[in-house]
């Protein structure tokens, strides 16, 4: 008698594209309720999440950067990582076409879509922008502005040129939104403190700009927080210049809106993010380039393909007509929406709509200092401080003792001021579609996004500081607080990376 030859069951390929807050907590929940049942995949041109919130720490060396990165193939089980970078997905043959870090090219099958590719600096019609300006997307670009700011102090300090001294300690700052006004707190305190131990021979203290077109600093938020955030600045030096922006910028510094012209070798551009250029070449319906997708995260008429983070237009149940911002706390929680969603659209679970609700926001602005209103209660100060690292703790999905440890030492010991050079300005463009990615000499070219000029009429004409939608921040650093107590698996924090 012949044996029976069992049946095998091919379970169901699930292709994740990118691992921002979005993706990652996509592929997290997944592989927690699949229990193995079926083929997870996530591809990511990197092999850690970032947790964007922290990167000016990491910039002005209170963090090093691998804490603020968390290995995806330590922390999520039962996922198969696949390194690479979309380059083209075939809806109809379900494929996803990638090219590797070494140049070679791939390709990934799926039953389910996710598309969490999430975004890129936004780029403005300004001459001069995109050749001297540098962003604040990932941790190369961290990298680089924190060995920059360190070379132009050393550098000044031995600087005969009265002008040439002030212009490498002047630093300018476009878009007071969550990165921005973050980035010139922390960066500023840096400045000081290197200063302290190299002295330029002249009479010269670091100077810090700030500018926006925005009425105050942090448009978004409440007008106490603001304000809070606006004194903390002030009273450690930073300028801020609200109703002011750049019309143009040379090697030599930017001339300001207002026409005044500001020497300067350094210039961080923080007005925002635009979705990632990839969702363009799908050909589905777009809404100020991001993904149309319904309630429940899936593209119309591709109930396969999902889509969530900053590279999908996800309708606000609770303010009809507006779209959700491109912020981490929504693509972190978009994430958990599209497990789910994608669970049961494999028969496991049922579907749920996406709702969110805020409890507030924490904004960290260097040592004790903080701007924070958590259930709605506007807190400053020290205390602001606590529950912002503390909440940074809670929300990180890994490395939490290693940052802690960061923390501690830095609040008894001198921050190591030494440059790395491992990351030069030609590595981190501003004017590229991977800004997770470094430039290396001889290495494979990467997505070529539009050119600035091609980008919508209202995405040139938004103010700076402020995404092409008008959504609050920047889709970057800032931090929402989680609604209900902060748990492991429901930890909020912004745009994908």
């Amino acid at each position: 008698m012949r044996p029976r030859r069992r049946r095998t069951v091919s379970r169901p390929r699930i292709v994740i594209v990118g691992a921002g807050f979005a993706g990652y907590r996509t592929a997290r929940n997944l592989s927690r309720m699949s229990r193995g049942k079926a083929d997870i995949t996530l591809l990511n041109p990197t092999d850690y999440f970032l947790y964007l919130p922290l990167l000016p720490q990491v910039a002005a060396g209170l963090l090093e950067p691998r804490r603020t990165a968390v290995s995806l193939a330590g922390s999520l089980r039962h996922v198969r990582l696949v390194l690479g970078e979309a380059d083209g997905i075939d809806l109809d043959a379900r494929t996803v076409h990638y090219t590797d870090p070494e140049g070679g090219e791939g390709a990934l099958a799926y039953d389910r879509l996710v598309l969490a590719v999430g975004s890129v600096n936004k780029l403005l019609p300004i001459p001069g922008v995109a050749e001297h300006a540098h962003g604040f997307r990932g941790l190369p670009e961290a990298l680089y502005l924190r060995d920059h700011m360190t070379r132009q102090i050393e550098l000044a300090s031995s600087e005969d040129d009265p002008e040439a001294c002030e212009a490498r300690c002047t630093f300018v700052v476009v878009g007071a939104g969550y990165t921005g006004t973050e980035v010139a707190a922390h960066g500023k305190m840096y400045t000081d403190s290197l200063v302290r131990r190299h002295p330029p021979r002249r009479d010269i203290r670091p100077r810090w700009l700030l500018l926006d077109v925005a009425p105050r600093v942090l448009p978004e938020l409440d007008e106490r927080l603001s304000a809070t955030a606006d004194r903390v600045l002030r009273r450690r030096g930073v300028e801020v210049r609200m109703g002011t922006s750049v019309k143009e910028a040379t090697h030599e510094g930017v001339l300001l809106t207002d026409g005044e012209f500001v020497r300067s070798r350094t210039l961080v551009w923080c007005v925002g993010v635009r979705p990632d250029p990839l969702v363009e070449s799908t050909g589905q319906p777009l809404e100020r380039g991001r993904l149309v997708v319904d309630p429940f995260l899936q593209v119309p008429g591709r109930p396969e393909v999902f889509a969530c983070g900053d590279a999908a237009a996800v309708l606000d149940l609770d303010n009809p007509g507006r779209h959700t911002p491109m912020t981490a706390q929504h693509a972190w929680r978009q994430g958990r929406t599209a497990a789910v969603n994608v669970a049961a659209s494999l028969g496991v679970g049922e579907a749920r709509p996406y709702r969110h609700r805020d409890l507030g926001f924490v904004v960290d602005l260097g040592g004790v200092q903080a701007a924070a209103d958590p259930l709605g209660v506007p807190l400053s100060g020290p205390v602001a401080g606590a529950v912002t690292r503390g909440y940074h703790l809670a929300a990180m999905p890994g490395n939490r003792v290693r940052v802690a440890a960061d923390w501690l030492l830095d609040a008894v010991l001198p921050r190591q001021s030494v440059q790395l050079g491992l990351v030069r300005s030609w590595s981190v463009p501003l004017d590229t579609a991977s800004p997770e990615l470094a430039r290396v000499p001889g290495g494979p070219e990467q997505r070529a996004r539009p050119p600035a000029a091609s980008a919508p009429a209202s995405a040139r004409s938004s103010p700076a500081g402020e995404p092409a939608s008008g959504a609050p921040g920047d889709g970057t650093t800032g931090s929402h607080l989680a609604p209900g107590p902060v748990k492991r698996d429901d930890i909020p924090a912004e745009g994908d990376s």
